[in-house]
């Protein structure tokens, strides 16, 4: 696996960023300041990161995982290890979901990641972007579920999901069977 450090953190990779107070780093001079406003300061367990803009950063995608209701824009301080960086790439199949039916969050993870089971499909960038916006939907929303014969939406709602996150199966296909 690849070694991240200060000089290529930024290039092609995947990285879930904790966030960090700014008195965590009151008495750390800054390392670089990107071309978009971004604060890094390196250390050398990893790095950290001063900005407004989480999610899609150049070709890296970087996701906060805020202490609060993060709202774009808004400055943040996040913290990650150098071991916490991945591959990225647009073809490539890296990417799984995972579904917190309590909360209805839906979240997609590196394969390289703790985090993965063998039981999540792996999906390429475009691929978990569209299956992670058709599960938001079943999630969220009841019209799909006109035609469809159940007992109870949230079971229903529970098991197509739990099939898209583990089969190849397309949402067509799913929901034939419950005709």
């Amino acid at each position: 696996m690849k070694t991240y450090n200060k000089l290529n953190f930024h290039k092609y990779t995947f990285c879930l960023w904790r966030e960090v107070s700014f008195a965590e780093i009151e008495n750390l001079p800054l390392s670089h300041k990107s071309k978009s406003c971004s604060g890094y300061i390196f250390t050398e367990v990893g790095v950290y990161r001063i900005s407004n803009h989480w999610g899609r950063a150049a070709n890296c995608r970087w996701r906060l995982i805020a202490d609060d209701n993060f709202k774009s824009q808004q400055m943040k301080v996040g913290f990650a290890n150098w071991t916490d960086f991945y591959p990225n790439d647009e073809t490539s199949k890296l990417f799984f979901i995972k579904v917190d039916f309590i909360s209805n969050e839906v979240n997609f993870y590196h394969k390289l990641s703790p985090d993965y089971e063998p039981k999540y499909v792996l999906r390429n960038a475009s691929e978990t972007a569209k299956t992670i916006k058709i599960i938001k939907e079943i999630l969220t929303e009841t019209s799909w579920s006109k035609y469809l014969q159940f007992d109870d939406l949230d079971e229903l709602r529970k098991e197509i999901v739990e099939q898209l996150i583990t089969t190849e199966k397309s949402f067509l296909e799913i929901k034939k069977i419950y005709f």
